[in-house]
Formats: C-alpha cells, structure tokens, sequence
C-alpha cells in the first residue's frame, strides 16, 4: 500500500487486553504520519465463536477462528501478537517462534522464570523479533525522565519508591478468575508489579537483592455462576518489596489490588545526590523534578520540584492529537505498538524485548522465594 512493508498481524486472545492491542493496531496511521509500514489485520482467535465474530464485526480482521494454532500455521500473518492469559503465554508465544513469527506479547513473558528462560532461547535461535508490552516506558513523562537519568541530573540514586495500586478486588464477592489462581502466574505483583519492576531496570538498571512480603487479605472467593460455592485463593493481595539495584541505589516496589480510593496509581519517586523526579500515572501529563544545584535562598527562593509539561510530547511522526493535548492510558499503548511495527519494518530490533520479560520474571520469582523463606535473595537467580 502507497509502497509500504506490510506487516500482517493474528492476534490470540480478544479480551479487555486485545481490544487495547486492535485499538491501537487501527489507530496508528492516524497517530503516526507518516507510517513506516501498513499494518493488515489478518486473523484474530478468541475462545467463544461469538468474540470471534465479535472481533471481526468490531475491528475488521479479515477472519477469525476458536483455535490459535490456525493463526499460527497461516503463511500470510507474519506477526503473532498474544493476549491469552499469562498461564497461556508459553505455549502460544513458543508454537510462533517455531513458526518464524515475530512476537508482541503482553506482560508478564510467562507463568514462572522456568518459562520465561526457554522462551527468550527460543526467540534468540529463531532469529525473529519479540516485544514486551512493557507500556510504561512509552510514557512522555516518563521518556523525559530516562532522558534525565541518562544525562546525569540525578548525580548518584540513593534511594526509591514505587507503587501500583488498584481497589478492584476489595469486594469479596467478586468471583474467582485466572487472574487468582496460582497456575496462572501469581497475583498483585504479577499483575501490577512487573510493570513497575521493568519502569525501575529502565531508568536505573538491574537489581541486585530482594527481600519481600506478599498477603492474601481475602482468602476465598465464589465460584463463578455459583455463589454459594467458594474456592480457596491461593496468590497475593499485596506485595511489597525492598530492593537494592546493583549500583547500589536502595528502594521499596508495592504493588495492591486492595488499595481502597485508588484506580490505576503509578507512582515513582527517585532520589539522587544531586536531584530528584517523581510521577504519579493519575497525573499524567507532569513530570515533577528537583533540581538540588539551584541556590537556597531566604523564603526558598526559586528552589523546589518544578512540573516538566510532557503532556503528548511524542517525537516525530506523531502527529495527532498534537504534543499540547492531555495524555492518557491508551496512548502508552498506541506509542509501544508503533515503536514495534517500526522496529520490525527498520528490521532494527529495540527494546522491552524478552530479555527484559526475563529479567522482571526473575525479580518476582526471587521475591516469592524470599517472601516464603523470609530472607534476602540475591540476583539474578541461578540458571
């Protein structure tokens, strides 16, 4: 189309996370003008007949089926882009990378590290490129904060926190879900940590130890269709780590599905010899730094955090809405899949790859290990 690559996408999996994925996949040449390829939206699998025809209803692909593996033998989708559920993750994302398919797999990489690991050597021996919708990092202000970090404002880290509460499940009787159950891959720190996980190795690198505490505050939930029926839970409400990185720098990560009056709160706070940052994912559009090289002076002076308006600062080619509008959820999104394709299209692979989804999967494999023996665990874990 108009000379352009085309990639040609299937998608596994039309939940909440693959209707993100297909907003984002139609959006793009919109948002970015101009596009590095044409994306096709080939085939798309859902578990029920009726999301599959939803999904071809809805969002245009070109056919749909109940069973992934369809996708997967098609010579015409070059991209498998995976959104089943995290116990789900090996076998579909391994089936593509046995295929020769690119990969854009959402968080975390796998159900255990064990996974995790023989997936990232199968992406390496295929040769193919493969994504972690690590979409944090694709945050303006959080792009300006990696360009601070990178330019020296902080001087030395001493210390960091970070958290990622949700209230969601605070009702005990919201039903039992994957989402609950140990096969799946683990609770709050799965589900919200490892987002925040990956955003700390981003501006701060790797880590060296951890020492964690997880609690399962509602211990039993009903059945689905079956209130009277209850099953035992069996993964974290709450997690919350203290972690020392490698270059010493020393921090807590709490991640909670119980934070009763939050909704989706990201917030980060760095501290360093020679400044500070803070950014708070319900007050998107600033990035709050502290500058400690500017003179005190009586009342204050000019010192104190200043507000770096980020809002939808996007480099080229985005294009719409344009950098001064408010940025949202979706967005982060948006700019991750972009960040994608054009990788693929440059034939230039860049990151969160797998190894980053490693990397994060060994931190909260060492966390659970910690909170269990109740001791400090070092990094990285042993193979």
């Amino acid at each position: 189309m108009n000379g352009l690559p085309e990639i040609r996408i299937g998608l596994i999996g039309y939940g909440f996370i693959g209707k993100v994925h297909t907003l984002a996949y139609r959006s793009l040449p919109l948002i970015y003008d101009p596009m590095p390829a044409y994306v096709k939206l080939v085939g798309v699998s859902a578990a029920s007949r009726e999301s599959v025809q939803k999904a071809v209803d809805q969002a245009g692909y070109e056919f749909g089926t109940t069973d992934w593996r369809e996708l997967i033998a098609r010579e015409d989708i070059e991209v498998i882009d995976c959104c089943v559920p995290n116990h789900l993750h090996y076998e579909v994302v391994m089936a593509a990378l046995r295929a020769g398919k690119h990969v854009y797999c959402d968080k975390p990489l796998a159900a255990n590290l064990t996974q995790a690991r023989e997936m990232l050597i199968e992406a390496q021996r295929s040769g193919v490129q493969h994504r972690m919708t690590f979409h944090l990092r694709f945050v303006p202000a959080l792009m300006r904060a990696k360009q601070l970090v990178e330019e020296g404002f902080l001087g030395r880290v001493f210390s960091f926190r970070a958290c990622y509460l949700h209230s969601g499940y605070i009702d005990p009787n919201r039903p039992m879900s994957w989402r609950l159950e140990a096969a799946a891959g683990g609770g709050a720190l799965v589900d919200m940590g490892s987002h925040v996980l990956d955003l700390l190795r981003y501006l701060l690198g790797e880590f060296a130890e951890v020492f964690a505490v997880t609690e399962t505050f509602i211990k039993e939930r009903p059945l689905p269709g079956q209130p009277n029926q209850r099953a035992r839970v069996m993964v974290d409400d709450l997690a919350v780590l203290t972690l020392r990185t490698v270059s010493g720098a020393f921090g807590t990560v709490e991640a909670s599905r119980l934070a009763t009056g939050t909704n989706d709160e990201m917030r980060i706070e760095i501290h360093g010899e020679l400044g500070a940052l803070r950014f708070n994912l319900m007050d998107p559009n600033w990035l709050y730094v502290f500058d400690a090289r500017e003179p005190e002076a009586p009342l204050g002076g000019n010192r104190g955090f200043k507000a770096i308006e980020s809002v939808q600062r996007y480099p080229a080619p985005a294009v719409l809405p344009g950098p001064k509008f408010a940025v949202g959820w979706l967005r982060y999104h948006i700019a991750s899949q972009f960040d994608f394709i054009a990788s693929l299209a440059k034939g230039q692979p860049s990151p969160p790859d797998f190894e980053d989804g490693v990397r994060v999967q060994e931190v909260m494999e060492a966390a659970y290990i910690s909170a269990r023996e109740r001791r400090w665990v070092s990094l990285p874990l042993p193979t």
